[in-house]
């Protein structure tokens, strides 16, 4: 007798996430047109952590991680990413999201807008580049 259980064939189903219409409201998440975006800052060390950038232009906001800050970058994303998905919920275009998260000097997370540090920029492309430190 061999001691070898056999496979479920379940496990070679070509399985597929498929969104359905519906859930929370949310800015998209690329454009290729112009942006404005600011810096996240670890709020201890000053280290960046990341980007937040958004567009009126194709109603898009999202945070780009900064590579070099590792886990504690991507992590600090989940922060950002629910602060902009309240934004949206109550209605906020993508450039009103962004003077609203300037505007708390010391929210929570572990990141906190720099001073200063809002700029524009040609589209989400430039923030990926610069978050991946090309």
């Amino acid at each position: 007798m061999s001691s070898e259980q056999p496979i479920n064939p379940r496990f070679d189903d070509d399985i597929r996430f498929v969104e359905k219409p519906g859930g929370p409201p949310r800015y998209q998440d690329w454009t290729d047109r112009p942006v404005r975006y600011f810096t996240v800052v670890d709020k201890q060390s000053g280290t960046v952590l990341g980007y937040v950038w958004g567009g009126d232009a194709d109603d898009a906001a999202a945070y780009e991680p900064q590579q070099a800050a590792g886990p504690r970058g991507v992590n600090e994303g989940g922060f950002w990413i629910r602060r902009l998905g309240s934004a949206k919920e109550r209605g906020l275009r993508p450039s009103q999201a962004l003077a609203e998260l300037l505007a708390d000097p010391e929210p929570g997370g572990k990141g906190r807008p720099l001073p200063g540090s809002l700029t524009d920029a040609s589209s989400a492309a430039v923030v990926d580049a610069l978050a991946k430190g090309e």
